[in-house]
């Protein structure tokens, strides 16, 4: 335990659970509805609707091996290219081996994939894999599909669930077990104000942390909030430095900022390509796929265009599809451009990297478990090892229903306490020890993002990072002084309490990026333009230490060590038989 909280008022109200879980994607509506199923009193806990998380935005589809002559030995190689050498291969072996079932039983639930004239589920494919195994939905609604099916499951089962509510803090008990979670219901929900479920499990499917960067396609929701609730609550996470850009986001001008359209990969496996002004194909002879190399290759090159044509975006081509299969192939995507006034039947696209995907997240072995007991953590926001350096295009909603099966068997084989019988109950919101996070104004959220754009963005340096992690600091110091000279300006609410959240998981960010000296995956130091397997094929473990620093360490290989709960008194404590010294990662001393 960090004994470290976000600065809110004591709950007003509590209800009891036998498990709470944050969020409602694909992990967190697909665990609280297996939960509720074997008979355990389940809460969903979402941050705005019920159908309003990451899941909805996803346009390529479903990777699965489930096409004629494709078998899971296929998918996880694709996998394991992609990942650059840092995949936990036992994680991704789980991912295809159990993904097909887990699909079929997606479509169990009432989720409707596109289907071919036999009527079997029609496949594409999309970056990085080698076969069509890419199932999708409405042409490119494949996520606003699952939302729906799920969403309409829960409601059908009466889960009970909390709408319009940011989670703030994880309640534990002596030991450091999880108690249930603080949350801030933001006047539409059952309740009103700061309130509490206690549950002796709690689910994190926060989904991501886009918002860090100035341009994403994460909706705005995306603040990273399970990650920091997970570092105070003494979490390990891992491989945060892993950011996917994705390559082909619709350029809407150097000033944009905010959630930014999505031009799906699919585009490219259906047979776009990507072109300069002069109508070039530059992804020719840079690697065998060509459009479809993974994604961190494909942001690259065109990152390279960019700066050596002194460009600020490069197009995608595809007015050979006709306006047939745009209109029943791609309507999202074709809705999209038009309302930026781009016909793309007409036109190339112009499009540009914008963050799109956290590879890395809080720490979990293969049934979800973190390093706090009784906490886990499913989809996005979770690292479970399957991505390593850069996820595979479509394996994202494929992890988020594996591993929520596999998280709400564990917590249904695991003991059972009755509801309400958990020792925390207010008392234990500020325990003694306990203190609490200077929060900053709801402007900063917006220095916070330039930050992290210019200096931890596509191309990082040892010198951008090093002035991004001063600039964070002199943040944090300045909310700390705030705090202690008042009047405070900044107050409790949901505005700041992002903020904070966001400037907590961007110092983590960039401290892990600033000990990754090469350049792997996603992740790209122009100062360390090369690979090196010797001393980096190895993930960062990061916690946050009592005095609120970064605390990095490192594994001993590309496969995660067991989890198991930290020695509390020892701060240097990382469960780890690390290959490089543990250290506070380089940083001013907290006033």
């Amino acid at each position: 335990m960090t004994g470290i909280r976000l600065t809110a008022p004591a709950p007003g109200w509590a209800i009891d659970a036998d498990v709470v879980v944050v969020g409602s994607g694909v992990a967190g509506l697909t665990t609280a509805l297996r939960c509720a199923a074997a008979g355990l009193a389940t809460v969903v806990v979402t941050k705005a609707r019920l159908d309003d998380g990451s899941t909805r935005w996803a346009q390529g589809g479903i990777a699965a091996a489930l096409g004629e002559g494709d078998t899971p030995e296929q998918h996880l190689d694709d996998t394991l290219v992609a990942g650059a050498g840092l995949c936990d291969e036992t994680a991704v072996r789980t991912l295809v081996t159990e993904g097909p079932d887990a699909v079929r039983r997606l479509i169990d639930t009432g989720a409707h994939f596109d289907t071919t004239d036999t009527g079997a589920i029609a496949l594409t494919r999309e970056g990085g894999h080698h076969r069509r195994r890419i199932a999708h939905a409405g042409g490119d609604a494949t996520g606003a599909e699952i939302s729906r099916a799920l969403v309409g499951a829960v409601r059908s089962a009466a889960l009970r669930t909390i709408e319009n509510a940011l989670v703030l803090d994880l309640l534990t008990d002596a030991e450091g077990r999880t108690e249930g979670v603080t949350l801030h219901v933001m006047g539409e929900g059952q309740h009103d104000g700061v309130g509490a479920v206690h549950a002796p499990a709690v689910v994190l499917a926060t989904g991501g942390m886009g918002q860090v960067f100035s341009a994403t396609t994460n909706p705005p929701v995306s603040t990273g909030d399970g990650v920091a609730l997970a570092l105070r609550a003494g979490a390990e996470v891992s491989d945060l430095e892993f950011v996917q850009f994705h390559p082909t986001v619709l350029f809407l001008g150097a000033d944009s900022e905010g959630q930014q359209p999505l031009v799906s990969e699919a585009v490219r496996g259906e047979g776009a390509h990507l072109v300069d002004a002069s109508g070039t194909r530059f992804m020719l002879g840079q690697h065998e796929l060509a459009e479809l190399a993974p994604r961190d290759i494909v942001a690259k090159a065109i990152t390279r265009q960019m700066h050596l044509q002194g460009t600020e975006h490069m197009y995608l081509d595809a007015r050979h599809f006709g306006a047939a299969m745009w209109e029943q192939r791609f309507p999202t995507i074709l809705a999209a451009c038009r309302a930026h006034g781009i016909d793309p039947v007409t036109q190339p696209v112009p499009v540009a990297p914008a963050a799109h995907y956290a590879s890395g997240g809080v720490r979990t072995d293969l049934r979800g478990r973190t390093t706090v007991p009784g906490l886990y953590a499913c989809g996005e926001v979770a690292c479970t090892g399957v991505h390593g350096a850069n996820r595979l295009a479509s394996n994202s909603l494929l992890e988020g229903l594996v591993f929520a099966e596999r998280i709400a068997a564990d917590i249904v084989d695991g003991p059972r306490a009755d509801p309400g019988t958990a020792s925390g109950h207010p008392a234990v919101v500020n325990p003694a020890g306990t203190h609490t996070v200077p929060l900053l104004t709801a402007e900063s959220r917006t220095a916070i993002q330039r930050i992290m754009t210019r200096g931890a963005g596509v191309i990082r340096s040892a010198g951008s990072l090093a002035t991004a992690a001063e600039e964070l600091e002199a943040l944090q110091r300045a909310a700390a002084a705030a705090d202690e000279d008042g009047p405070k300006d900044a107050v409790p609410g949901v505005e700041a309490w992002e903020a904070t959240n966001l400037l907590l998981v961007s110092r983590v960010l960039v401290a892990a990026a600033r000990e990754r000296e090469e350049t792997r995956g996603c992740h790209w130091r122009e100062d360390r333009p090369d690979r090196d397997d010797a001393a980096w094929r190895r993930h960062l473990v990061v916690r946050i230490a009592p005095d609120r620093q970064p605390f990095v360490s490192s594994t001993d290989s590309a496969a995660f060590p067991p989890v198991r709960p930290r020695d509390p008194a020892d701060p240097t404590d990382t469960a780890l038989s690390a290959g490089l010294p543990n250290h506070p990662a380089d940083a001013p001393e907290e006033p």
